[in-house]
């Protein structure tokens, strides 16, 4: 008997389907080469919905163009890093940031403050001039620098400020590392910043940068499936999905608990314990 492509004898977590607000998986590149990112969108990009190109890479990848046409005929957002908005806003030059990443065809910018100790109102001007000229606006929460305390009481008072200032969707700070932000220094989930984000609702996505395995488990186990993921790394897209399905061993006792006969609570609910 030949085996289908797309198996289905295994009860696995529902999972949304693109466009999707909750469930996204957030790329981070550092300088994936094109043929390498062509191959990859043509094996996985229904798994893939934001692709970003970290740093400051876009800025100086030549290819650039090409790769944000090749995301736009994938239906993958393209953004170029926060920390890059970022470098323009110290410099003075965030219109020619905007006239540039328009003439691209970047649909998407991220505001963060983490590197340049950006203001609160510069930070607000930033979203509100990224809306103004048509970009859908990720904000992020919270700073890189190790030393600066995280308090959840000041993310959810910025988190409110970004969504009122235009955002369409906000990011919790994890950087690349997993270290700093929304955890702690040896890769620990901060699970008061978690719920603290978490009382914003179910209708505003929230996307949690998590590069650890680890990390990425425990967000799927407490939020579930369909939490937003950012920061993975292009080679980790398919291995992260197996995770949000139940498939691989950190959320696999999860799944079959929710699923049990007699289970009175879910384990993917935060609220539930």
């Amino acid at each position: 008997m030949p085996i289908p492509e797309s198996p289905r004898f295994l009860e696995t977590a529902a999972r949304a389907s693109k466009p999707r607000r909750h469930g996204i998986t957030h790329v981070i590149d550092k300088g994936t080469p094109q043929a390498a990112m062509e191959a990859l969108l043509d094996a996985h990009s229904p798994l893939i919905d934001v692709w970003k190109f970290g740093f400051g890479t876009a800025y100086v990848d030549g290819t650039v163009g090409a790769k944000v046409e090749l995301l736009r005929s994938r239906d993958v957002k393209a953004c170029p890093g926060g920390t890059l908005l970022e470098a323009a806003w110290w410099q003075g030059r965030s219109e020619e940031f905007f006239d540039w990443a328009g003439h691209l065809g970047f649909g998407c910018v991220e505001v963060s403050r983490g590197a340049t100790g950006l203001p609160a109102s510069s930070k607000r001007d930033l979203i509100a001039a990224a809306c103004n000229r048509g970009f859908e606006v990720f904000a992020e929460v919270g700073s890189k620098d190790p030393h600066e305390a995280a308090l959840a009481s000041e993310w959810l008072d910025e988190a409110k400020s970004d969504l009122d200032s235009g955002a369409a969707w906000l990011v919790a700070e994890g950087r690349e590392s997993g270290t700093v932000g929304l955890y702690t220094a040896d890769g620990s989930v901060r699970a008061d910043l978690v719920e603290s984000l978490q009382c914003l609702g179910d209708d505003v996505p929230v996307v949690y940068e998590a590069p650890l395995r680890r990390q990425q488990a425990w967000l799927v186990n407490h939020l579930g499936a369909n939490v937003n993921l950012a920061n993975i790394a292009p080679e980790g897209v398919l291995a992260l999905e197996a995770l949000r399905l139940g498939l691989r061993s950190d959320t696999l006792r999860t799944g079959l608990e929710a699923r049990s006969p007699g289970s009175t609570s879910d384990p993917l609910d935060p609220c539930s314990n």
